[in-house]
């Protein structure tokens, strides 16, 4: 079973404060999965103030569930969170999020991915780079949708 690995990185940019930028982020809720375009349903266990386990089941057209089980790891004092993937398929990749201030009245988060993908035919710096371009596209873009529902939510 060939394993490859990438690491990929991009912004998203909000139109409020960092810090209530950082409180909404990490508001998580079941309904979370449908702010960022996708069919499923979370799972939210609080396991103290700066532990959460996150279980999302991800509805696949056509095709069986994907259940994906989450360390989130918080820091207030750095505005960031880690999220470790524990169970599913990419289990063992873990993201990093960061939000940063742009003033009083805009933030932006700063994203890194470190993924692992199971079952791979390629494991050169060619599958590597397509690999880690298609996540940043596809990550990206749930950050819009969650980016537009923050503005909805807090207003610009």
């Amino acid at each position: 079973m060939a394993i490859l690995t990438a690491q990929y990185r991009f912004q998203q940019r909000f139109p409020v404060p960092a810090p209530r930028a950082f409180r909404w982020c990490l508001d998580f809720r079941p309904g979370d999965l449908a702010l960022e375009g996708v069919r499923g349903k979370r799972r939210v266990r609080r396991i103290a103030d700066d532990l959460v386990i996150l279980t999302d089941t991800i509805f696949r057209y056509g095709k069986s569930s994907i259940v994906k089980t989450k360390l989130v790891r918080i820091r207030p004092s750095e505005m960031s969170w880690t999220s470790t993937h524990l169970t599913g398929p990419h289990r063992l990749s873990q993201f990093w999020y960061r939000i940063v201030s742009d003033g009083p009245r805009a933030s932006h988060l700063d994203f890194t991915g470190f993924h692992v993908e199971r079952n791979v035919s390629s494991t050169g710096a060619a599958a590597r780079a397509k690999l880690a371009a298609r996540l940043a596209r596809e990550d990206a873009r749930g950050w819009k949708h969650y980016a537009a529902a923050m503005t909805a939510d807090l207003g610009p």
